[in-house]
C-alpha cells in the first residue's frame, strides 16, 4: 500500500518554513497520507522550486528570514506560471491583521500554530478538491470557446459560401417546410423578393406542381436521410417552368431540425439532352427499318442461300439490329411520355384480365428459360390505359425472368389496399374499410438488386450490372418507362430486394372512382 503511495501520490505538495521541526511534522503527516512532499527552509529556495515544477499546494510560514511569506506569495502570483497554485499560510502569528493580509496577498486559507494534523489534512483536502475543480473548470471552458470559435468560424465560411454560392440554396424548416432563409441565387431563379419567401412554404409561393411531395420529403429527412439530385419541375414567380436537381440534408439551427436545399438548374442541359436523344433516335428509325428489311429478305431465302457460317452471321445481325432497334422505340417512347405527347387511353377493364394476358405473352420466354411462372389473379375494376398496363407488366415479368435461374420461380399477383404511403408499407385486406387501391406485386427468386442500386435503377440508361445489355438485350430503359407510366396512372412504383436471394416489384394503383 505504501510503495503504491509512493508511486501514485495524492498531490504534489510544497512546504516552506524556516523551522525543521515543523518541516519534519508535515513531511511526516502528508507522506503517511500518500502526498509527494518537497521542504525548504528559505522563501526564495521555495520560489525556484515552485517556478521549476510547481506543485498542487504550497504551504508557507509567515516570520522567515529574508524573505518572509508575505512576499513569497505576492511573488507566487505574480508569475503566470504559479499563481494558482493554493497557498495556505501556517503561522503562529494569530493577530486578525495578519490573517486579512494573507488573504490579501492571495492566500486561500491560514493555520494558525500550533495546529492540529486533522485540521490540516482537512483543509489540504478541502483545497486540492477546489483546485481541481477550478481545473477541470477551466479545461471545460477552454473547450467550450474553442468549439465556440470553430463553431463562429465554420458559421462565417458557411455564410460566405451561401450568400455567393451560383446555385440556388435555401434553408427550411423540417416541420412545416417553411423557408427560414435563401440566397441571392435563389431569388433570381425564382423572381421572388426575400421578404415574399422568408416565412413561406412551396406550396404558398407555387413552385411547383409536386410542392406536396417536396414538403413531405423534407419533414421525412429525420427518418430518411439526405436526399442528393431529385429532379424536380421548378416555376418562377412568372409562370416559366425550369428543370432543377435538389439535394437535401438535414442540419440544426439553434436546436431546430432544418432542411439545407442545394439546387441546380439544368433546365438548358435536359433542352438540349432531349432534343439530342430525339434526333438521333428518328435519324437511326429510318435506316435501322431498312436494314430489318434487308435482313428479313435474306433469312426468307430470297436473294439466295445461305451456308451455314451465312446464317450464322445473318442471325447475329438480326439479333443486334432488333436490340438497337428496341432501344431506339424505347427512347422515342420515353421521349413522348415525358413531354406530354403520349395520353393515356384510360377506360374500365379488368385487372384480372391485364394479369392473365401479360403472363401468356411471356409464357414462351419463361418455358425457354425454365423458369415457372406462377399468376394470381384479382379480380377488380380499373380506370387505365389497359395496353400501357400490359407494357408495364410484360416489361416487369421480363427482368424477372432474364435474371432468374433455371428451376426458379416467378409469381405475379395482386390485393387490394386501404392507402397509398410514401415507403410502401400498406395495410391490406381490411374487412372494415373500403379499399383505395390496388397493390400489383412481381416477385422472383433471381440474383437480387444491390442497395444501392434499388433508386437509380428506375433512371434512364441505369442497369445493375453494365453487362446486362449485352448478356440479357436490355436497353436501361424498361424500369424508366414503366414509371412513367404508372405515374401517368397515379400510381406508384418501387423495389424491394435482398441480394442473392430474388427482388419483389411493387406498383400500386388506384381503383377507378
Amino acid at each position: 500500500m505504501l510503495n503504491q503511495s509512493l508511486k501514485f501520490p495524492k498531490a504534489d505538495i510544497l512546504v516552506i518554513d524556516d523551522t525543521p521541526e515543523n518541516l519534519n511534522l508535515l513531511s511526516a503527516m502528508l507522506t503517511e497520507q500518500g502526498y509527494k512532499v518537497r521542504s525548504v527552509t528559505k522563501g526564495s529556495t521555495g520560489l525556484r522550486g515552485a517556478n521549476a515544477v510547481p506543485p498542487d499546494l504550497i504551504l508557507l510560514d509567515v516570520n522567515m528570514p529574508q524573505m518572509n511569506g508575505y512576499e513569497v506569495c505576492q511573488n507566487l502570483k505574480a508569475s503566470d506560471r504559479t499563481r494558482d497554485i493554493p497557498v495556505i499560510f501556517i503561522s503562529a502569528l494569530g493577530d486578525v491583521l495578519d490573517k486579512i493580509k494573507a488573504f490579501a496577498v492571495g492566500g486561500v486559507d491560514y493555520i494558525t500554530k500550533p495546529f492540529q494534523l486533522e485540521e490540516v489534512l482537512a483543509r489540504i483536502e478541502n483545497h486540492l478538491t477546489i483546485r481541481q475543480l477550478q481545473q477541470q473548470l477551466q479545461a471545460q471552458n477552454q473547450q467550450l470557446q474553442q468549439e465556440i470559435r470553430d463553431r463562429t468560424k465554420a458559421e462565417e465560411k458557411f455564410a460566405m459560401v451561401f450568400r455567393s454560392s451560383p446555385n440556388p440554396i435555401a434553408i427550411a424548416t423540417v416541420s412545416e417546410a417553411r423557408f427560414l432563409d435563401v440566397n441571392a441565387s435563389f431569388l433570381k431563379i425564382s423572381g421572388y423578393s426575400l421578404e415574399e419567401v422568408i416565412g413561406h412554404t412551396a406550396a404558398e409561393l407555387d413552385l411547383g406542381k409536386n410542392t406536396v411531395a417536396f414538403a413531405q420529403k423534407i419533414q421525412l429527412l429525420p427518418e430518411t436521410g439526405s436526399l442528393y439530385n431529385q429532379e424536380f419541375e421548378f416555376s418562377t414567380k412568372s409562370g416559366e417552368l425550369k428543370t432543377i436537381l435538389i439535394s437535401i440534408e438535414l442540419i440544426d439551427l439553434a436546436g431546430v431540425p432544418c432542411a439545407l436545399l442545394i439546387a441546380n438548374d439544368i433546365t438548358e442541359r435536359k433542352r438540349l439532352e432531349n432534343e439530342f436523344i430525339s434526333l438521333v433516335s428518328h435519324e437511326l428509325r429510318t435506316p435501322l427499318t431498312s436494314t430489318m428489311g434487308a435482313l428479313d429478305l435474306l433469312g426468307a431465302g430470297q436473294l439466295g442461300t445461305l451456308t451455314q457460317q451465312g446464317q450464322k452471321v445473318l442471325s447475329i445481325a438480326t439479333t443486334n439490329t432488333e436490340r438497337l432497334m428496341r432501344l431506339v422505340n424505347d427512347i422515342l417512347d420515353l421521349e413522348r411520355m415525358k413531354s406530354g405527347k403520349i395520353f393515356m387511353r384510360n377506360a374500365k377493364c379488368n385487372l384480372a384480365d391485364l394479369l392473365i394476358t401479360a403472363t401468356e405473352a411471356m409464357q414462351a420466354m419463361a418455358d425457354k428459360l425454365q423458369v415457372q411462372l406462377i399468376v394470381n389473379p384479382l379480380t377488380i375494376e380499373l380506370w387505365a390505359d389497359d395496353d400501357r398496363l400490359i407494357q408495364t407488366l410484360t416489361n416487369l415479368l421480363s427482368n424477372a425472368i432474364k435474371f432468374s435461374e433455371p428451376g426458379d420461380r416467378v409469381w405475379i399477383s395482386a390485393i387490394l389496399s386501404e392507402s397509398k404511403t410514401v415507403d410502401g408499407e400498406e395495410s391490406h385486406n381490411s374487412l372494415t374499410s373500403s379499399p383505395s387501391y390496388v397493390l400489383i406485386t412481381i416477385q422472383d427468386e433471381g440474383r437480387g438488386i444491390p442497395e444501392d442500386k434499388l433508386q437509380i435503377i428506375f433512371e434512364r440508361f441505369q442497369q445493375v450490372d453494365a453487362s446486362d445489355s449485352r448478356n440479357k438485350g436490355g436497353t436501361g430503359l424498361g424500369l424508366a418507362i414503366c414509371r412513367n407510366i404508372v405515374q401517368q396512372h397515379n400510381g406508384k412504383i418501387w423495389v424491394q430486394s435482398i441480394l442473392g436471394q430474388g427482388s419483389t416489384f411493387y406498383v400500386l394503383l388506384p381503383l377507378a372512382g
